[in-house]
């Protein structure tokens, strides 16, 4: 049977949330016309260990920081969209006879899913997404088949389902990215053909995204974020995790902090930015790229930009998927505009009610 790993009824509204590592991020969009407003947003922290890799370790502890969110956020809304990790997924563009109904479409998938899925079928959530017409042949469609591990996704719906939420929709992390994305580029002067990398700083993970003309060409995870400079804090100064975490944000750390801590972190960051795009160049047809987008919590760093665009000679900016919305006022504005940059997830997975 075909789950429903990325498509789900139209228009239906949904909440936006994204599990990570370190957080769960809600968001909840409106539209009217062409212009998007905020009405409810959170951020609700996770303890250490309750995902680990993109994986929810500790269901019960994320379905806790699940309600929690959805509560400080005043939303009314239960039904959510949320997404798994791009290197969970497994994805094969087929083509098909183009008169095939969705049930048609859907049996013969079924019966050629084992030519391209390395695992078990009963183990497996499948779904398709009818691309367009084929290339030269216009009796066929392109379609676009992915493939989960089933458990990603039912330790996700559980998580939900026991916060009292409603799972409408499971995404693809790259794919709620590039619909966030469109919103970015908007307000770019971007060529269609312009080659953009998007670097999602998190919290335990670098997730390298490069679109050429807005769609996804390349995604890269690897295991680098801010925990790192907060266990470093923690060794140096001989801070909890929570006293190093806070200290981070707020600074009062002691005077060599910048130049012994700070820069040496950003200096990584540098090395694994270009250790990203060096994998990318080397495995497609580009040398190189027009525009950098830092997203993630560690995006907004002071500074952060500058010591990349400097060290890369490449045009940096920090990505802002809501930079053109209202906000409701219930919305602490000043928190969703510090919070922007790690919302590119969530951001693309509110977009859902809107397709």
């Amino acid at each position: 049977m075909i789950s429903s790993l990325f498509r789900k009824k139209r228009s239906v509204p949904v909440l936006g949330i994204d599990i990570s590592s370190s957080s769960v991020k809600l968001l909840e969009l409106s539209r009217n016309g062409d212009s998007y407003r905020v009405e409810s947003y959170a951020v609700a922290s996770l303890p250490p260990n309750a995902v680990v890799e993109k994986n929810l370790a500790e269901v019960d502890t994320v379905s806790a920081v699940l309600r929690a969110a959805w509560e400080r956020s005043r939303t009314r809304l239960k039904t959510v969209a949320v997404a798994v990790s791009g290197s969970a997924v497994i994805t094969k563009q087929i083509d098909l006879p183009a008169g095939l109904s969705d049930d048609a479409m859907e049996t013969q998938i079924s019966l050629e899913a084992d030519q391209y899925i390395p695992y078990p079928l009963d183990e497996v959530a499948l779904d398709f997404e009818v691309q367009g017409p084929a290339s030269g042949n216009p009796e066929q469609v392109e379609v676009l088949l992915a493939a989960c591990r089933r458990e990603n996704v039912e330790s996700r719906v559980e998580a939900l389902e026991t916060a009292d939420l409603v799972p409408k929709v499971v995404d693809v992390e790259a794919y709620a990215v590039e619909r966030a994305f469109r919103l970015i580029g908007r307000q770019s002067d971007w060529s269609d053909d312009s080659v953009v990398a998007i670097v999602d700083l998190g919290a335990t993970m670098t997730t390298l995204s490069v679109l050429v003309g807005g769609s996804t060409v390349y995604t890269r995870e690897q295991l680098f974020g801010g925990k790192q400079l907060t266990e470093e804090i923690q060794r140096r100064y001989g801070l909890t995790v929570e006293e190093a975490g806070l200290a981070k944000k707020q600074g009062g750390l002691p005077d060599d902090y910048e130049h012994e801590v700070l820069e040496p972190f950003k200096d990584a960051v540098v090395q694994q930015i270009t250790r990203s795009l060096q994998f990318f160049f080397s495995s497609s047809q580009y040398n190189d790229v027009d525009h950098i987008l830092l997203a993630g919590g560690v995006a907004s760093m002071p500074g952060l930009a500058e010591v990349v665009r400097e060290r890369l000679g490449t045009p940096v900016s920090i990505a802002n998927p809501l930079a053109s919305m209202s906000v409701a006022s219930r919305v602490d504005a000043a928190a969703l505009a510090n919070d922007a940059p790690s919302l590119m997830i969530a951001c693309g997975l509110a977009l859902r009610s809107f397709e």
